[in-house]
Protein backbone atom coordinates (compact mmCIF):
# COMPACT_ATOMS: atom_id res chain seq x y z
CA UNK A 1 0.00 0.00 0.00
CA UNK A 2 0.81 3.78 -0.75
CA UNK A 3 -0.23 6.79 1.21
CA UNK A 4 0.39 10.05 -0.81
CA UNK A 5 0.71 12.88 2.01
CA UNK A 6 1.99 15.58 3.08
CA UNK A 7 3.02 15.63 7.01
CA UNK A 8 0.65 18.75 7.85
CA UNK A 9 -2.19 17.90 6.21
CA UNK A 10 -5.30 16.87 8.78
CA UNK A 11 -6.43 14.48 6.39
CA UNK A 12 -3.29 12.80 5.77
CA UNK A 13 -3.21 12.92 9.27
CA UNK A 14 -6.34 10.83 9.55
CA UNK A 15 -5.40 8.09 7.31
CA UNK A 16 -1.85 7.60 9.19
CA UNK A 17 -4.24 6.80 12.76
CA UNK A 18 -6.31 4.98 10.71
CA UNK A 19 -3.28 2.25 9.72
CA UNK A 20 -1.88 2.77 13.02
CA UNK A 21 -4.81 1.42 14.48
CA UNK A 22 -4.93 -1.76 11.86
CA UNK A 23 -1.57 -2.29 12.31
CA UNK A 24 -1.30 -1.80 8.51
CA UNK A 25 2.17 -0.05 6.75
CA UNK A 26 2.10 1.61 3.74
CA UNK A 27 4.92 3.16 1.86
CA UNK A 28 4.68 7.60 2.28
CA UNK A 29 5.35 9.42 -0.48
CA UNK A 30 5.40 13.32 0.39
CA UNK A 31 4.18 16.22 -1.53
CA UNK A 32 4.92 19.65 -0.38
CA UNK A 33 1.52 21.32 -0.47
CA UNK A 34 3.00 25.00 0.20
CA UNK A 35 5.79 24.30 -2.98
CA UNK A 36 2.30 23.13 -5.33
CA UNK A 37 3.82 19.15 -5.58
CA UNK A 38 0.33 18.28 -5.44
CA UNK A 39 -0.07 20.12 -8.93
CA UNK A 40 2.11 18.14 -10.91
CA UNK A 41 0.80 15.93 -13.61
CA UNK A 42 1.78 12.89 -12.34
CA UNK A 43 0.20 13.55 -9.61
CA UNK A 44 -3.01 15.09 -10.93
CA UNK A 45 -3.13 11.53 -13.60
CA UNK A 46 -3.66 9.74 -9.83
CA UNK A 47 -5.55 12.22 -7.96
CA UNK A 48 -7.64 14.68 -10.37
CA UNK A 49 -8.59 16.40 -7.81
CA UNK A 50 -5.14 17.29 -7.00
CA UNK A 51 -5.48 16.83 -2.73
CA UNK A 52 -3.94 14.55 -0.57
CA UNK A 53 -4.35 12.13 0.56
CA UNK A 54 -4.42 9.45 -2.03
CA UNK A 55 -3.67 5.59 -0.94
CA UNK A 56 -2.79 2.62 -3.60
CA UNK A 57 -3.51 -0.43 -3.34
CA UNK A 58 -2.81 -4.00 -4.64
CA UNK A 59 -4.78 -4.55 -8.29
CA UNK A 60 -4.15 -0.85 -8.73
CA UNK A 61 -6.88 0.39 -6.78
CA UNK A 62 -6.54 4.20 -5.99
CA UNK A 63 -8.39 6.00 -3.31
CA UNK A 64 -9.50 9.30 -2.46
CA UNK A 65 -10.82 11.43 0.47
CA UNK A 66 -9.93 10.44 3.91
CA UNK A 67 -13.15 9.31 5.32
CA UNK A 68 -13.93 6.83 2.02
CA UNK A 69 -9.91 5.73 2.67
CA UNK A 70 -10.51 5.37 6.44
CA UNK A 71 -13.86 3.31 6.29
CA UNK A 72 -12.73 1.19 3.07
CA UNK A 73 -9.68 0.39 5.41
CA UNK A 74 -12.36 -0.25 8.24
CA UNK A 75 -14.45 -2.85 5.93
CA UNK A 76 -11.41 -4.58 4.76
CA UNK A 77 -9.37 -4.85 8.28
CA UNK A 78 -12.18 -4.44 10.67
CA UNK A 79 -10.19 -5.21 13.89
CA UNK A 80 -10.30 -2.18 15.61
CA UNK A 81 -13.44 -1.35 14.39
CA UNK A 82 -13.60 2.35 14.14
CA UNK A 83 -17.60 2.63 14.03
CA UNK A 84 -19.62 1.60 16.19
CA UNK A 85 -22.33 -1.83 15.34
CA UNK A 86 -25.45 0.20 16.55
CA UNK A 87 -26.95 1.82 13.37
CA UNK A 88 -27.56 4.94 15.18
CA UNK A 89 -24.41 5.34 17.00
CA UNK A 90 -22.89 5.06 14.01
CA UNK A 91 -24.56 7.48 12.35
CA UNK A 92 -24.16 9.76 15.41
CA UNK A 93 -20.32 9.10 15.07
CA UNK A 94 -20.15 9.58 11.46
CA UNK A 95 -22.06 12.91 11.65
CA UNK A 96 -19.26 14.18 14.14
CA UNK A 97 -16.65 13.20 11.68
CA UNK A 98 -18.35 14.97 9.03
CA UNK A 99 -19.08 18.45 11.10
CA UNK A 100 -14.94 18.29 11.08
CA UNK A 101 -13.63 17.26 7.48
CA UNK A 102 -16.90 18.45 5.90
CA UNK A 103 -17.58 21.73 7.33
CA UNK A 104 -14.08 22.92 9.12
CA UNK A 105 -11.69 21.93 7.70
CA UNK A 106 -12.02 22.72 4.11
CA UNK A 107 -12.47 26.21 4.37
CA UNK A 108 -9.82 26.63 6.44
CA UNK A 109 -7.18 24.40 4.73
CA UNK A 110 -4.25 25.71 2.31
CA UNK A 111 -6.04 25.94 -0.99
CA UNK A 112 -8.68 28.30 0.23
CA UNK A 113 -6.23 30.32 2.68
CA UNK A 114 -4.25 30.96 -0.78
CA UNK A 115 -7.13 31.79 -2.51
CA UNK A 116 -8.00 34.57 -0.03
CA UNK A 117 -4.74 35.65 -0.16
CA UNK A 118 -5.31 36.07 -3.79
CA UNK A 119 -8.15 38.02 -3.58
CA UNK A 120 -6.29 40.95 -1.46
CA UNK A 121 -6.74 39.64 1.96
CA UNK A 122 -4.33 40.80 4.15
CA UNK A 123 -2.58 38.04 6.04
CA UNK A 124 -3.58 38.75 9.46
CA UNK A 125 -7.28 39.12 8.07
CA UNK A 126 -6.78 35.09 6.48
CA UNK A 127 -5.08 34.18 9.86
CA UNK A 128 -8.41 35.00 11.39
CA UNK A 129 -10.51 33.84 9.34
CA UNK A 130 -9.41 30.45 9.84
CA UNK A 131 -9.09 31.05 13.37
CA UNK A 132 -12.93 31.85 13.12
CA UNK A 133 -13.69 28.90 11.43
CA UNK A 134 -11.97 26.81 13.76
CA UNK A 135 -13.61 28.06 16.88
CA UNK A 136 -16.96 27.70 15.38
CA UNK A 137 -16.73 24.63 14.17
CA UNK A 138 -15.12 23.23 17.45
CA UNK A 139 -17.65 24.99 19.65
CA UNK A 140 -20.52 22.76 18.29
CA UNK A 141 -18.80 19.67 18.22
CA UNK A 142 -18.18 20.22 21.89
CA UNK A 143 -22.05 20.62 22.10
CA UNK A 144 -22.62 17.55 20.44
CA UNK A 145 -20.45 15.01 22.85
CA UNK A 146 -20.81 17.09 25.91
CA UNK A 147 -22.75 14.40 27.15
CA UNK A 148 -20.75 11.59 26.04
CA UNK A 149 -18.92 9.59 28.94
CA UNK A 150 -15.77 9.00 26.84
CA UNK A 151 -13.38 9.38 27.60
CA UNK A 152 -12.89 8.92 23.71
CA UNK A 153 -15.73 11.39 21.71
CA UNK A 154 -17.87 8.06 22.00
CA UNK A 155 -17.25 5.59 24.94
CA UNK A 156 -14.23 4.15 25.47
CA UNK A 157 -12.20 3.23 22.20
CA UNK A 158 -10.94 5.85 19.67
CA UNK A 159 -14.13 5.79 16.63
CA UNK A 160 -13.48 8.21 13.11
CA UNK A 161 -14.84 10.69 15.29
CA UNK A 162 -11.07 11.24 17.06
CA UNK A 163 -9.34 10.32 14.12
CA UNK A 164 -10.67 13.71 12.83
CA UNK A 165 -10.54 15.26 16.15
CA UNK A 166 -7.37 15.17 16.89
CA UNK A 167 -5.91 16.73 13.58
CA UNK A 168 -8.51 19.41 13.84
CA UNK A 169 -7.37 20.67 17.55
CA UNK A 170 -3.61 21.13 16.30
CA UNK A 171 -4.53 23.08 13.48
CA UNK A 172 -6.80 25.23 15.87
CA UNK A 173 -3.23 25.62 17.51
CA UNK A 174 -1.90 26.40 14.75
CA UNK A 175 -4.43 29.25 14.39
CA UNK A 176 -4.16 31.02 17.66
CA UNK A 177 -7.03 29.41 18.51
CA UNK A 178 -7.84 28.85 22.85
CA UNK A 179 -8.65 25.51 22.88
CA UNK A 180 -8.93 24.93 26.47
CA UNK A 181 -12.98 26.61 25.60
CA UNK A 182 -13.57 22.93 24.89
CA UNK A 183 -13.38 20.44 27.63
CA UNK A 184 -15.07 17.79 26.39
CA UNK A 185 -12.97 17.91 23.13
CA UNK A 186 -9.36 17.86 25.36
CA UNK A 187 -10.49 14.95 27.14
CA UNK A 188 -10.81 12.99 23.96
CA UNK A 189 -7.75 14.10 22.77
CA UNK A 190 -6.03 13.35 25.75
CA UNK A 191 -7.12 9.73 25.67
CA UNK A 192 -6.23 9.31 22.15
CA UNK A 193 -2.59 11.04 22.39
CA UNK A 194 -1.87 8.15 25.12
CA UNK A 195 -1.92 5.90 22.65
CA UNK A 196 1.03 4.34 20.10
CA UNK A 197 -1.20 5.02 17.11
CA UNK A 198 -2.10 8.25 17.80
CA UNK A 199 1.58 9.21 18.85
CA UNK A 200 3.13 7.32 15.98
CA UNK A 201 0.46 9.93 13.25
CA UNK A 202 1.72 13.06 14.91
CA UNK A 203 2.86 15.46 12.04
CA UNK A 204 6.29 15.90 13.65
CA UNK A 205 7.02 12.20 13.77
CA UNK A 206 6.70 12.56 10.31
CA UNK A 207 9.83 11.87 7.46
CA UNK A 208 8.93 14.83 5.69
CA UNK A 209 8.33 17.42 8.89
CA UNK A 210 9.74 20.44 8.62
Amino acid sequence: MKLHGYFRSSASYRVRIALNLKGLSAEHLSYHLRKGEQRAPAYLALNPQGLVPTVQGDGGIVLTQSLAIIEWLDETHPAPPLLPKDPLRRAQVRAFAQAIACDVHPVQNLKVLARLRELGLAEEKVTDWAAWVNRDGLSACEKIIAGEAGPFCFGDAPTIADLCLVPQLANARRFGVDVAAFPRLLKAEAAAKELKAFADAAPERQSDAE
